[in-house]
């Protein structure tokens, strides 16, 4: 869900893009399924939602979201802290534009899709075809993005109606991203994550 975040701190560690990108699409260890390189990738990813969950500003957003969305709040928080790294990226990675690292990542993901899940791949025929990680800035495509999540699981139906808690709290949700993401920047490129 929060691709481009995770594509980015890869990058700023030195760790493997598809890695990083591939890790919601496996399950258990995957030692013997991957190279060492994606699999180091894989726990990267691991290690940056287990960090992101229990950081105590993201705890507090999840508070600002109404009990009948708080139960999806994660999953909605973690695409709209995609939505503000790409409103923001000039500010955040002023040496590389977002479309000059949209296609560095597109280039380093598409080498491992003919070893990948299907569902891996499917999402990769998306994901570059229709530009979403520069679209992420949008909030029209943020809403999209949620409610094509809660139409393809109907147990998350509440994502639909999280667009209400992302609108009444945007600003606070803005500030809540610049208080974490410099110092998980920082933490990547000290290879701490």
């Amino acid at each position: 869900m929060n691709f481009l975040a995770h594509l980015h701190l890869a990058h700023l560690a030195n760790s493997s893009l598809p890695g990083n990108l591939l890790a919601d699409f496996v399950r258990g260890n995957p030692d013997a399924a991957y190279s060492p390189d994606i699999v180091s990738g894989i726990y990267m990813h691991r290690r940056i939602d287990v960090l992101t969950d229990n950081l105590p500003e993201v705890k507090a957003a999840r508070d600002w979201f109404r009990p009948e969305t708080r139960r999806v709040a994660p999953i909605t928080l973690d695409v709209m802290w995609d939505h503000f790294l790409s409103r923001h990226w000039a500010s955040v990675s002023p040496e590389m534009s977002l479309p000059d690292f949209v296609r560095y990542a597109q280039g380093q993901v598409t080498e491992i899709l003919p070893d990948s899940p299907p569902r891996f791949v499917n999402l990769n025929d998306y994901l570059w075809s229709e530009r979403w990680l520069e679209r992420y800035r949008d909030m029209d495509f943020i809403q999209r993005v949620l409610n094509g999540m809660a139409s393809r699981r109907p147990r998350l139906d509440a994502l639909r109606d999280s667009w209400q808690d992302l609108d009444t709290h945007y600003e606070n949700l803005e500030q809540t991203f610049w208080a974490f993401y410099p110092r998980m920047m920082a933490q990547a490129r000290a290879r701490e994550l």
